[in-house]
């Protein structure tokens, strides 16, 4: 391999939106991101429904409507 061309790997510290924070490895010194381990839910079993134009209720008065057939 060619010399002086590769980034230098070392210790990261990854912020995210929450607020959680922790150290991993990559070529930059610190990381910003929008969703993590400890707010996603699939991992804290909590979900976030955001319901932009009634989509949500739509679909159940849709469904609802196909079961009773």
């Amino acid at each position: 391999m060619k010399e002086g061309i590769h980034p230098n790997y070392g210790k990261s510290v990854v912020k995210c939106a929450c607020g959680n924070t922790f150290e991993t490895g990559s070529v930059k010194s610190e990381l910003r991101v929008e969703i993590c381990s400890a707010c996603h839910p699939f991992f804290t079993g909590k979900q976030k429904l955001v319901d932009s134009g009634g989509r949500v209720e739509r679909f159940n008065k849709k469904y609802a409507k196909a079961l009773k057939k």
